[in-house]
C-alpha cells in the first residue's frame, strides 16, 4: 500500500478497482466509502458548524465571492432560532481545511483514476439541508451549467454528514450520462432544470446515493440527478468539488468564479486542448447567491 501526503499527514492511498472504474463509466456515478480520514471529516464538520452559528446573526445572504455575489446563502424561513444555511460558495477560499480536502486528500487521486492522469479544479460549494429544510434540487445535468471542450468532468460529492434515504439524498438516473443533453431553457428562460414533465419518470427510475459520513459520490457531469427536501431530524451536508481533465477548456464563465479555478490537483499541466462534439445553449449565470433561485422559478409546463 502506498502513502500520499495530506494536510493531516501521510494516509494510505486508495486506488479504484477495475470493477469500480467500469461501474462509473457504465452508470455515470460511483459511491466510495471511507475516503476522508477522521481528522479531515472532523475539520470539515467543525468549520461548517461555525458558519451555521454565524448564520444566526444574519437575516439575508452575506459575504462576497469574486464576482460580488454572496458567499453564504440562506433558505427562505431562516431565523436565529431555526438556522437554514443552505449554501457556502467557494469555501476553499476561506478555509484551509476545505482547501486541503479539495486539493490534497484522497479525492483528487480517485478522480484521476476516472478521468486522469492530469486533473484540475473548477469550482466548489457546500450544499446543506439542515433538519426540516424545504430546499430541493430539481432534475438537471451539470454539463449545461459548465460546458467545456470535452465532458471529462467529475463532481465529487463529499458526505460531511451521513446521507440516508430520509434526509434528502442525491437521486441519480444510472446510465443517463450516455444519453442526450437535456434543455435547461424553457419559454425563453434559463430554469436550471429539465422539463417538469420528465421529473416523475426520472424519479421512478432513479437510484439514491446514501452512505456514512466520509464517503464520496463521484458523478459524471452529464448524469441526470436531483434531490428531495430533508424530511428528517438529521442534517445532510455535502462538500461538492468539481474537477475536469486538464485538457478540458471551459466554454462559458464559471458560475462560481474562484481564485483557485484551473489549479492542477493531480498530474501536470500540458497546455493541450481536447475537443468532442456537443451542442447546447450556453447557460445564464446566476445573479443571486446560488442556482436555487433560478430553479425556484422553473417553468411549470
Amino acid at each position: 500500500m502506498t502513502l500520499t501526503q495530506s494536510a493531516t499527514g501521510p494516509v494510505p492511498a486508495l486506488t479504484l478497482s477495475e470493477a469500480q472504474r467500469a461501474a462509473f463509466h457504465r452508470d455515470g456515478y460511483l459511491l466510495v466509502e471511507n475516503v476522508l480520514t477522521t481528522a479531515e471529516l472532523a475539520a470539515l464538520k467543525g468549520e461548517f458548524d461555525s458558519w451555521v452559528r454565524e448564520s444566526r446573526q444574519h437575516d439575508a445572504p452575506w459575504g462576497s465571492i469574486a464576482d460580488g455575489r454572496p458567499r453564504f446563502d440562506l433558505e427562505p424561513g431562516h431565523s436565529a432560532e431555526k438556522p437554514a444555511l443552505r449554501r457556502v460558495n467557494s469555501p476553499t477560499e476561506i478555509s484551509a481545511d476545505y482547501d486541503a480536502v479539495m486539493a490534497e486528500s484522497r479525492v483528487p487521486a480517485l478522480v484521476a483514476d476516472l478521468i486522469g492522469p492530469n486533473v484540475k479544479f473548477h469550482h466548489a460549494k457546500i450544499n446543506s439541508k439542515l433538519p426540516g429544510a424545504a430546499t430541493l434540487v430539481k432534475w438537471h445535468q451539470d454539463f449545461p451549467f459548465t460546458p467545456h471542450s470535452n465532458d471529462d468532468l467529475v463532481t465529487a460529492l463529499i458526505f460531511v454528514d451521513e446521507v440516508t434515504a430520509e434526509n434528502g439524498p442525491l437521486e441519480v438516473l444510472p446510465g443517463s450520462h450516455r444519453g442526450p443533453l437535456h434543455e435547461l431553457w424553457h419559454e425563453g428562460r434559463f430554469t436550471g432544470a429539465v422539463d417538469v414533465a420528465m421529473e416523475s419518470e426520472l424519479r421512478a427510475k432513479s437510484a439514491q446515493c446514501v452512505g456514512p459520513a466520509g464517503s464520496v459520490c463521484f458523478m459524471h457531469t452529464r448524469l441526470l440527478h436531483g434531490s428531495a427536501p430533508n424530511k428528517s431530524a438529521r442534517p445532510r451536508t455535502l462538500f461538492i468539488c468539481v474537477y475536469s481533465a486538464e485538457d478540458a477548456i471551459p466554454l462559458s464563465p464559471n458560475p462560481l468564479p474562484s481564485t483557485h479555478e484551473g489549479r492542477i490537483v493531480h498530474g501536470e499541466r500540458t497546455g493541450r486542448v481536447r475537443c468532442v462534439a456537443n451542442e447546447l445553449k450556453l447557460p445564464q449565470l446566476p445573479k443571486q447567491a446560488s442556482f436555487f433561485a433560478q430553479q425556484a422559478a422553473t417553468y411549470d409546463g
